[in-house]
């Protein structure tokens, strides 16, 4: 079967990372035909929009993407692009898995926890405006519809996935309304899946426990501030976010990415990782039921990692982006 994929290859090492990944795909066997777009800076200055309507088109079509890192401007500058594509196809569901993968030189080994994220609500939205100058606001806003629908999606990955626990990390001992509603509203959920043990944490202890005994936790369901520190933090536990992928899931859209920036300082060096960028293939394959060729990746990548003779830079060796991407290829082909 031939799957039709939209491909944002991102900016600054994007397309570094995104061209070996597609050469991995196809040695996995997996027919793709990919419909490439710009998107963020490079899309403003060809299209005079980060998110021209080609590329938006054809996520509806298609209603699968995989995207690169694509940089956001900090303090000015346009609107965020992973923010933009989130909202305008409710991608309401942040997945990222958090574990160590063999070879890789980490604080923690044994990790292996979720991170599930609210992913269009919150003070993450960017809904913010200047009162007066040098007063400035930014509302939160929370809604029962959207807090229940993510911790359905909680409890049902735990449930299809074999996980034992649900936590909800929140601020409600000071935001009791938002972060109130938040907490109550997976509360409520929890008591439809009895199988599953459900707690919850303050997110300042969450990020302590995190660092404490990080074993602890299972499935974490938080919304889209927290998640978005909370994922980095976890993804500093098994090696950085070299190494980390991420999903961004709707009722009709899935959206597969990597979770690093664009590192612009070592663009065209050669040398960046592409091992998230894989994973978060790797993720995309499985959603498509493409179970075998997303196995034989993984194996090929562990293999590779596990040996430790070809490492890109950050992970201690002094491999090529190119001779790591030509290892795993052997390792899929043998």
């Amino acid at each position: 079967m031939k799957h039709k994929i939209t491909l944002i290859p991102g900016d600054g090492i994007g397309p570094e990372v995104t061209k070996p990944t597609l050469a991995i795909v196809r040695a996995a066997g997996v027919s793709v035909e990919w419909e490439t777009y710009l998107a963020g800076a490079e899309a403003l200055k060809k299209h005079n929009t980060t998110l021209p309507k080609q590329l938006m088109d054809s996520f509806e079509r298609n209603r699968l993407a995989l995207k690169g890192p694509v940089t956001t401007p900090v303090g000015e500058g346009f609107a965020s692009v992973n923010v933009e594509l989130r909202q305008t196809f409710n991608l309401y569901a942040n997945l990222r898995p958090i574990k160590n993968l063999p070879g890789v030189k980490a604080r923690y080994q044994d990790i292996d926890l979720i991170v599930v994220r609210e992913n269009t609500e919150g003070l993450y939205s960017g809904i913010e405006h200047e009162v007066i100058p040098g007063v400035v606001e930014s509302l939160k806003i929370m809604t029962e519809r959207a807090c229940t629908k993510i911790a359905k999606f909680a409890f049902e990955f735990a449930r299809r996935n074999g996980r034992k626990k649900v936590a909800a990390v929140h601020k409600a001992n000071i935001m009791k309304l938002s972060d109130g509603l938040f907490l109550d509203c997976a509360r409520k959920v929890s008591e439809n899946y009895k199988s599953i043990a459900f707690s919850d944490v303050i997110v300042d202890n969450a990020c302590l426990q995190l660092v404490i005994d990080p074993w602890k936790f299972d499935v974490l369901l938080m919304e889209n501030l927290y998640g978005d520190i909370l994922s980095d933090l976890a993804a500093g536990l098994v090696g950085g976010l070299g190494v980390v992928p991420g999903a961004n899931l709707g009722d009709r859209h899935a959206l597969f990415e990597t979770v690093h920036g664009s590192a612009p300082d070592i663009k065209g060096k050669n040398i960046a990782n592409p091992t998230a960028m894989i994973q978060a293939a790797v993720m995309m394959l499985r959603h498509l039921s493409e179970k075998r060729a997303a196995n034989r990746i993984t194996a090929a990548l562990e293999r590779v990692l596990t040996r430790g003779e070809v490492m890109t830079r950050d992970l201690g060796g002094n491999a090529t982006t190119k001779k790591f991407t030509e290892a795993i290829i052997r390792e899929i082909e043998r």
